[in-house]
């Protein structure tokens, strides 16, 4: 439970850059549905891995499984927002 809490301020606190962005530049332009996709993935994430690790005590493994899912959401986050790889799902 602490953690869930845990990942939910965080995904907020990283929610908080893009929208102090939208107040200084018009170069960041985003929505309520931007807001609420990149929120999905943040938390959507940071839970799964919560949950997978949960009771996992090697903290070489922990880390493991974490760097790829950092990988895995980013990757995820550029294709939305330019299109790496030219998905229909791109922001192009």
């Amino acid at each position: 439970m602490k953690n869930g809490i845990l990942v939910v301020l965080a995904a907020a606190s990283i929610l908080l850059l893009p929208l102090l962005a939208m107040q200084f530049t018009e170069e960041v332009r985003w929505d309520l549905f931007d807001f609420g996709v990149a929120g999905a993935l943040l938390v959507g994430t940071g839970l799964t891995f919560v949950i997978l690790t949960r009771k996992m005590r090697n903290a070489g493994r922990r880390a493991t499984i974490g760097i790829a899912f950092a990988a895995v959401l980013i990757f995820i986050w550029l294709e939305l927002a330019v299109g790496i790889i030219g998905t229909p799902l791109s922001g192009q």
